[in-house]
């Protein structure tokens, strides 16, 4: 048994930040051998413009609970590499609403067929394991457990019940 298998719920972040870590690299070198210019950090707002042709920032944020100022900082980055444009929009001239620009939905274009290939090959690679089947399910409901009570509440009420 590996030292991080033997720790437990105690090292339950280090895992799931080491199994992103990798998993994002892998992504990133899938990108770089396909001589794709692309970082998987991108990945969200790319979708969510492949889905629907303009979007806010504001409905960015919400839909991927991040913060504003978190899509803002990544927008103004895709801007940058002028793979998205920004305008205001026509209801409402507070609000700014995103656009790829013809270079991003190309590469938009370019990206699809890794991400379905990626969609196919984590579908195998969780039939695999007896219980990685439901690896999302189980995800969702820590999500949502985390949403009813955060980790810090609970294991202060736990310290509360100990004094």
């Amino acid at each position: 048994m590996s030292f991080y298998q033997s720790l437990g719920f105690l090292v339950f972040g280090s895992r799931l930040r080491r199994l992103s870590e990798a998993f994002l690299a892998d992504v990133n070198k899938i990108y770089a051998s396909h001589q794709l210019s692309f970082d998987a950090a991108w990945f969200p707002v790319f979708y969510i413009l492949s889905r629907q042709e303009t979007v806010s920032i504001k409905d960015i944020s919400e839909e991927l609970g991040i913060s504003h100022s978190a899509v803002s900082q990544l927008v103004s980055s895709l801007q940058q590499k002028g793979l998205i444009k920004t305008t205001t929009a026509n209801d409402d001239a507070r609000k700014k609403v995103v656009a790829f620009t013809t270079k991003g939905k190309k590469l938009q274009q370019q990206v699809q067929p890794v991400w379905d290939a990626l969609q196919q090959a984590m579908e195998a690679l969780t039939q695999e394991g007896k219980h990685s089947k439901t690896i999302l399910t189980a995800i969702g409901e820590i999500e949502q457990g985390l949403q009813n009570e955060s980790v810090y509440n609970r294991v202060q009420a736990i310290l509360h019940q100990v004094q």
